[in-house]
């Protein structure tokens, strides 16, 4: 099959969280299994463009409302990702460093939308799916099925997966001339609670809907800022698909941001030589089980309960575990921690931003990482930890409670909480604690976590069905 991925994220060229981790994945593992996949993303200005070699593969020109722009698609030609990448510029919106943030974004993924469309309908062959990803794309099952000028397209189907629900593209009914000929009479295609909802519209249009884990499909009919009543109409086409992680990548074995590697039979002195080298970094001591968080500073990670519970943690346990934070996001979170640094000196440390090598090295050397999350559609953090022999703490909700295993249940390997406040983290850090003390049991629930596969080999084959439906 010729699977189309359209998408505002794919790493390595530009990634802001879990969806550039699915898009940069995903094809790739899609093409060994014999398809024909493509990415197609826009093209920010991003050290990826500028350290690699492109072509140029169409030049064309469409419109956005009033305004007539040139629009250019380019090639990466050597397929060192694994799968055809294309990046679309169009000058003026696209050609920034940022994904996301400017006041403009409305314009720049609507016009990137449209130059996507049009580029494909001049293609001779029409591929097998268009898969769109996240709010961004939710526009092109639409213009693809109702827009007048891409009739052509009507035949192809679509499939959208839903990252994130939160986030869903609002735009006001003014911008309505931003779209291509369309057929007014499917205005209600477009609509939800009178306003263009781009994500929506998405659902809608789309033959397929999928989300990243099958307990979030289900959250959604409850919880999905205000499309409750839509993911309920709409279940019949809806299908929860789990995410994979890419274990060429995640390999500590052989990850090439590791100065020491392990394996399931190595993993206790491997680990504890990577704890040496973060702990001598950051002024903890190896000696002590080492709590790690990281990710985006933001209330949907229940970032901002994480100060409180950590303080907490540190004085109920009088100062016999250690945290490292790596992360960004909101200005008086960040703010909070780095207030921790000094008089928490020796126990707990913070790193603003966000560092691959670092991140790497954390899920390598640390003991365990919180996750406390009030919305998590799948989390590939706990995943990547369990890879790593690191025992994930997370709170009940979405893909989390897919994935990780309570360790009072039979086989349980991770430690699980219901909700996401500062005492449910401090107890759970308490019964982090007491395992960490019995080695033997500790030491056996690393080397099983370590030997679930969470690899995108049999996640392919659940998204083949879900193409294979639309025929």
């Amino acid at each position: 099959m010729e699977i189309i991925h359209v998408s505002a994220e794919c790493y390595p060229v530009a990634k802001a969280g879990g969806l550039g981790d699915v898009v940069g994945a995903l094809p790739k593992y899609q093409v060994k299994a014999g398809h024909v996949a493509k990415v197609v993303m826009p093209m920010y200005r991003t050290k990826f463009l500028y350290e690699n070699d492109w072509v140029v593969d169409f030049k064309g020109q469409t419109n956005l409302g009033n305004w007539f722009f040139d629009y250019t698609v380019i090639k990466e030609p050597t397929n060192k990702l694994g799968y055809d990448l294309y990046l679309i510029d169009i000058n003026g919106l696209l050609d920034r460093q940022k994904i996301y943030g400017y006041d403009d974004d409305a314009e720049r993924f609507t016009a990137f939308q449209i130059a996507f469309v049009n580029w494909l309908a001049s293609w001779e062959h029409r591929p097998d799916v268009v898969h769109c990803h996240d709010y961004h794309t939710g526009l092109i099952p639409f213009m693809m099925q109702y827009c007048y000028d891409y009739n052509t397209l009507r035949s192809v189907p679509t499939v959208i997966t839903i990252h994130n629900a939160q986030y869903q593209g609002w735009m006001g009914w003014d911008k309505s001339r931003y779209i291509p000929r369309w057929d007014l009479w499917k205005r209600g295609m477009l609509d939800w609670n009178e306003t263009i909802n781009p994500l929506a519209s998405g659902i809608k249009c789309a033959a397929k809907v999928t989300t990243v884990s099958w307990s979030y499909m289900d959250e959604l009919r409850s919880n999905s800022n205000g499309l409750e009543k839509l993911f309920e109409y709409e279940r019949g086409k809806c299908v929860g698909i789990l995410n994979g992680i890419d274990n060429e990548v995640w390999n500590p074995a052989t990850d090439k941001y590791l100065e020491h590697h392990f394996t399931v039979k190595t993993v206790a002195a491997g680990k504890e030589k990577n704890k040496q080298i973060l702990c001598e970094r950051f002024g903890l001591d190896p000696a002590k089980p080492l709590f790690i968080f990281i990710g985006r500073l933001v209330g949907e990670k229940a970032a901002d309960i994480l100060p409180h519970a950590i303080r907490m943690g540190i004085e109920q346990t009088q100062g016999q575990a250690s945290f490292l934070v790596l992360g960004s996001g909101e200005t008086s979170v960040e703010w909070e921690f780095q207030q921790m640094a000094e008089p928490y000196k020796g126990v707990f440390n913070v790193v603003i931003g966000y560092d691959e090598t670092l991140s790497h090295v954390m899920y390598a050397g640390a003991d365990f990482l919180l996750m406390p999350s009030r919305v998590e559609p799948c989390g590939l953090n706990q995943m990547y930890a369990m890879r790593y022999g690191t025992v994930p703490m997370v709170r009940s909700t979405g893909g989390l409670q897919d994935t990780v295993v309570d360790m009072g249940d039979p086989d349980g390997f991770g430690i699980r909480f219901d909700q996401a406040t500062a005492n449910d983290v401090t107890y759970s850090i308490s019964r982090a604690v007491s395992v960490y003390q019995d080695k033997t049991h500790f030491n056996w629930m690393r080397q099983h976590m370590m030997q679930i596969d969470h690899s995108w080999e049999s996640t392919v084959d659940e998204y083949t069905n879900v193409y294979k439906s639309l025929r």
